[in-house]
């Protein structure tokens, strides 16, 4: 079967990572994506190892079949309406990773015939490890698996219902900043204990990475892991009542709440 064109029109910093990711996948090459962007200039490395470049966005449309809407949510309606005229129901897939507009805001916009999904990745697909939230009223089977494959290319995807997109949001692609701001207040713990930065955020780096393989391989809750590692009256413990006494969980759960109000979600 023929590998499926994806065109990202709008590629900004996420477009980038999905195309780094693709490229870093066997079954992707350059010739097999196209992106756009008004400005051309951040995506020259792009088109070093391979990927098509262009200012225009039916250009794109016409050469894939996938195409990803990675533009701000206030211009992704009356650009997917300027590809109306070149979009073709048989053979194209409309994808939106725009925060905010629905399935129903695209469809109306590409017409009733063309597939419309959602998509949420985060900036992880850069080096195939996303995690993309996907939803969509389409029923032909063969679109979802494809529009499926795709992102399995760039990492683990998961089908919700889109009355969650705006949660998936939160958790999974701002979750990434939430996470990383949590790596380096411990780098700069392990700094003011007494490593040089490159020590302690190889240890840091590499403890995270741990205890995520940790959970994704045995399947455990959280919790279970910590308390082996809590002994009565050890560092372990007092080390997490401290930051519970500071605030730690609740800190993390209210700013969680405090974007997907944000967003309406």
């Amino acid at each position: 079967m023929e590998q499926a064109k994806v065109a990202i029109i709008g590629c900004g910093n996420l477009g980038i990572s999905i195309a780094n990711g693709l490229l870093g996948n066997a079954a992707y090459t350059g010739p097999e994506l196209i992106a756009t962007r008004r400005h051309l200039a951040p995506l020259e490395a792009l088109r070093a190892r391979g990927v098509q470049l262009s200012t225009d966005n039916r250009e794109a449309a016409v050469y894939a079949d996938v195409l990803l809407l990675g533009l701000k949510p206030y211009n992704v309606v009356s650009v997917a309406r300027e590809l109306v005229e070149v979009l073709d129901p048989k053979r194209h897939i409309a994808v939106s990773l725009a925060t905010g507009i629905t399935v129903a805001d695209i469809q109306q916009a590409v017409g009733p015939d063309i597939p419309v999904f959602r998509a949420m990745p985060n900036t992880a697909a850069d080096v195939r490890a996303s995690m993309t939230c996907l939803s969509s009223t389409c029923t032909d089977p063969a679109k979802v698996q494809a529009v499926q494959q795709l992102f399995a290319a760039i990492g683990t995807t998961l089908m919700i219902d889109e009355e969650l997109m705006g949660s998936a949001t939160v958790l999974g692609a701002c979750g990434i900043a939430y996470v990383l701001r949590f790596i380096r207040a411990m780098v700069q713990g392990g700094i003011e204990i007494g490593f040089d930065a490159e020590s302690a955020s190889l240890i840091v780096n590499q403890t995270v990475k741990g205890a995520v393989e940790l959970l994704i391989e045995r399947g455990r809750h959280p919790e279970e892991e910590i308390d082996k590692v809590t002994t009565p009256k050890g560092c372990t413990i007092v080390g997490l009542n401290t930051m519970e006494h500071h605030g730690f969980s609740s800190s993390l759960i209210r700013g969680l709440v405090a974007s997907a109000d944000k967003i309406g979600h």
